[in-house]
């Protein structure tokens, strides 16, 4: 999204701070500050070492830029904000190799902000009550917003949970 196209979304006021409403429906509200500005690492092994460039591999994306982040659960009403500070690292949408025809790879920028938000809601559980559910359906909303299909919304969405379900969220 440009900065003009995020200046023109509807803002509101929680807690005393301004946010820009990203996504809004049935299920969540979803909130920014300011825009995440998230950006590629780039790999010089001329003058990176061999588990730096390994780290940038298997984390090449970090936000360039401080994001408050507010969270609205519709069916249950809670609300929830958080701060994802600048220079947070993450690997994007953890998709298979194998299934990258498919999907798309973990990279895709249609990923890249839902991805943001639920790995830091994965690593952070208290930021959204341990509510799992919660965190998979934001990181679906997000994909909504995007633009990403409706089949491949779907099983991004069931396969996160699937897998928070089974060996992800309460370990």
């Amino acid at each position: 999204m440009c900065m003009e196209c995020f200046e023109k979304l509807p803002k509101f006021i929680f807690a005393g701070k301004e946010y820009m409403r990203w996504q809004d429906n049935k299920r969540c509200c979803v909130g920014f500050s300011v825009m995440p500005d998230i950006r590629n690492k780039q790999i010089n092994k001329c003058v990176m070492s061999k588990e730096e460039i390994k780290q940038a591999k298997k984390k090449p994306l970090y936000l360039a830029n401080d994001i408050d982040v507010y969270l609205r659960d519709k069916s249950t009403g809670l609300e929830y904000t958080f701060t994802i500070n600048k220079g947070y690292d993450y690997d994007g949408a953890s998709i298979n190799r194998f299934l990258w025809r498919i999907i798309g790879s973990k990279e895709n920028i249609e990923y890249k902000v839902a991805s943001l938000i639920h790995d830091v809601l994965c690593e952070n559980h208290i930021l959204v009550g341990n509510d799992r559910y919660f965190a998979d359906r934001v990181f679906e909303s997000l994909l909504e917003v995007a633009d990403v299909g409706a089949f491949r919304r779907w099983l991004m969405f069931h396969s996160v949970d699937n897998f928070q379900k089974f060996c992800g969220w309460g370990k």
